[in-house]
């Protein structure tokens, strides 16, 4: 009776694991089966549902030897405005949500990867940084999870982060430029990531921070134009402005109003783009 038991108990804990280690499966077999759909068109040869399209006559279809998969050029960085890493894992399941990221960065650190680095991930949205207008198919996203209010931002999150986009801008060759926040490419929409310690990122080579001691910028600095050189769509000068202050100054972020200090941090980061 005793091996019995102990037996028994064995196959219980068994269970028990396996029930606990495929907590996702449903959503993992999900996901496997859309890669799969992609891996089938991506290996056609020919292709069918393209060059048919063009109306010519004359049509062929000859293999080139010289291609490769999407490259990821930005890494856009977002708060999650919600209670904990789980439900943010629930929503990004959620088909009637529509929305992923590559990856969620919890605060304890700990970093979920969700969407393959060379899928389009349905984080950005409508927005616009420099021209390109369509930051999901040219970013990785990624989620801080963060209330996006009242929650500090951890030192086990943002090391975690830095880890993480030092991968990233090594294997994609991101320039140190391209680390935005969802605020920048959708200044009208977006407000994060809040309160975020960007300078933190920009002294390990992602973003750009101001310089230290500040110049007064020449009479005629215009700052619709400085903003546009940065990468902000300027179409509402009013929401570029803000989304300026929420990323670098993180002051009066509500009013568009510049003063003296703002514009010397804004001339600092301008001249960095040139």
């Amino acid at each position: 009776m005793k091996i019995t038991s102990v037996s028994n108990l064995f196959i219980a804990a068994a269970l028990i694991t396996s029930c606990a280690g495929n907590k996702y499966a449903k959503t993992e077999k999900v996901y496997k089966n859309q890669a799969k759909e992609f891996s089938n068109l991506y290996r056609q040869s020919p292709v069918s549902g393209q060059l048919e399209k063009v109306n010519v006559k004359d049509q062929q279809w000859i293999a080139s030897i010289n291609f490769g998969v999407r490259k990821p050029n930005f890494v856009v960085i977002h708060h999650t405005a919600q209670d904990s890493l789980g439900q943010t894992i629930r929503t990004f399941h959620s088909a009637k949500a529509g929305v992923s990221s590559h990856y969620v960065v919890g605060r304890d650190g700990k970093v979920v990867q969700m969407v393959n680095d060379l899928y389009r991930a349905h984080h950005a949205g409508l927005g616009k940084w420099g021209n390109d207008t369509d930051l999901n198919s040219s970013s990785i996203g990624i989620e801080l999870d963060n209330n996006g209010t009242t929650d500090p931002w951890t030192d086990a999150q943002v090391n975690a982060l830095i880890q993480l986009l030092t991968y990233l801008k090594n294997t994609y060759k991101i320039p140190q430029a391209n680390f935005i926040g969802h605020m920048d490419l959708a200044p009208t929409r977006k407000n994060d990531p809040s309160r975020f310690p960007w300078k933190k990122l920009a002294d390990q080579g992602f973003g750009y921070w101001y310089e230290e001691f500040l110049e007064t910028p020449p009479i005629d600095f215009n700052p619709k134009m400085a903003l546009r050189i940065i990468g902000y769509d300027v179409s509402n000068l009013d929401a570029a402005i803000k989304a300026f202050k929420l990323h670098y100054i993180q002051q009066d972020v509500n009013t568009a109003f510049l003063g003296e200090n703002d514009l010397k941090i804004m001339y600092s980061i301008y001249k960095k783009y040139l």
